[in-house]
């Protein structure tokens, strides 16, 4: 496995949960993180303690819904270290519920965020990967597109999007750009209970993590496995889940 030392890395969705725990994990291993999220303050807390602990990060806020936001974030990475070697699209959001429900205004969050924001963020990178001849993207999906459950329908159908773009640019990739797919389980993160509605709904969220959830840097790990493989191995598909879950 290749040494990180030095490699410049934007994280979407850094300010919490699993981006938090890749952008530490990374800077551990002496990679230059560039943050993007849309809590400043949360971003700000991340930063600092990545520096406090001798790494290097940059931070802007970021909207993944906003295309220009991936574009400046991008940029920022090339500006301050003149290249960008991996691009981690990570931000995504939940909304739960049954499809009879008609949770539209949910649907349509989940698609510009989970699908839209993953495009939006290979499109600020693969510009700069070609001019490069070079690059790494990571796409965090989910084992809901594995596993289809009631209520997680759309959620599921729009990281089963991912999974194919992901793999369709794979395929259409001449091996110089890099492209891996990372499916979390249950992670011990306030995203399961955060995406659905009732206090119903929300106890049971809770008892799951509770139950059985695996930690964040068990995600950052596989980051860091992926794209510390020599230029000619290229790892497609990675799938994270607790080993209590069905």
């Amino acid at each position: 496995m290749q040494n990180l030392e030095g490699k410049v890395v934007v994280i979407t969705g850094a300010s919490a949960g699993i981006g938090k725990a890749i952008a530490i994990k990374l800077a551990e291993s002496g990679v230059k993180v560039v943050l993007g999220a849309r809590n400043t303050e949360q971003l700000e807390k991340v930063a600092k303690e990545i520096k406090t602990n001798g790494g290097e990060a940059l931070f802007i806020k970021t909207d993944v819904n906003n295309k220009a936001d991936l574009m400046q974030l991008v940029n920022v990475a090339v500006e301050q270290y003149g290249k960008l070697d991996i691009m981690v699209n990570n931000a995504g959001i939940a909304r739960i519920s049954r499809i009879d429900e008609l949770d539209i205004e949910g649907w349509d969050e989940m698609i510009d965020s989970n699908i839209k924001g993953v495009l939006y963020g290979m499109a600020a990178a693969i510009p700069v990967f070609k001019k490069q001849q070079s690059g790494h993207i990571v796409n965090i999906i989910s084992t809901s597109g594995i596993k289809i459950v009631p209520t997680q329908g759309v959620y599921a159908g729009t990281k089963n999007a991912v999974r194919t773009i992901t793999e369709a640019f794979r395929q259409e990739s001449d091996g110089s750009i890099r492209i891996t797919g990372i499916s979390p389980g249950y992670i011990k993160t306030d995203f399961a209970v955060k995406s659905v509605k009732t206090d119903e709904m929300k106890t049971a969220a809770s008892k799951a993590v509770e139950q059985m959830a695996i930690n964040p840097e068990a995600i950052a790990n596989a980051v860091i496995y992926a794209i510390s493989q020599p230029k000619d191995v290229e790892v497609g598909d990675i799938v994270i889940r607790p080993s209590k879950q069905n």
